[in-house]
């Protein structure tokens, strides 16, 4: 491998994903989404964080071309419980560290692109780091987010959870 190729952000990312994360969450449905599993991990890097998430059991939807998007989030709330009417409403709103409107909370992340039922996703955010995220929740929700409506981007039910813990 060339010496540019290793000196590139995108290989230093990469490379400390290959190492042990700083906090992971393992993601679960609720009782009507019961087939979703799946995991989030956080890995510290230079200004920020890498954050990786797979996930399956999605729900197919019945999106024109087949290919549902779900809104994905951190949660200030600590636990993955709620009521009948929503199951994971102890998650409470998006976490936000600087009191930022939506789309700018810092835990406000880009969509799951649902393939058949399955995602993968891998980002890097200077938002946060991980060790402000641990004991907070990863949520999906059914919906994609629309980037604008205040305070969570219309993005539905929350179908699934997680509760984000040092590896």
């Amino acid at each position: 491998m060339a010496k540019a190729e290793q000196n590139s952000k995108f290989y230093t990312m990469v490379s400390k994903m290959l190492k042990k994360p700083f906090a992971s969450a393992e993601i679960s449905g609720g009782e009507e989404y019961s087939d979703i599993h799946g995991y989030a991990w956080f890995f510290p890097s230079e200004d920020g964080m890498i954050v990786a998430a797979e996930v399956s059991g999605l729900p197919k939807g019945t999106a024109p071309c087949g290919s549902p998007v779900f809104g994905y989030h951190i949660h200030s709330g600590g636990k993955c419980s709620g009521d009948s009417t929503d199951p994971f409403s102890d998650t409470n709103g998006h976490f936000d560290t600087d009191s930022c409107p939506h789309p700018e909370h810092s835990g406000d992340m880009p969509p799951l692109f649902g393939n058949d039922g399955y995602a993968f996703s891998a980002f890097f955010t200077d938002r946060l780091e991980p060790w402000q995220i641990i004991g907070k929740t990863v949520v999906i929700h059914l919906s994609p987010d629309d980037f604008k409506t205040q305070p969570s981007g219309n993005s539905g039910k929350r179908i699934a959870c997680g509760v984000i813990r040092r590896f």
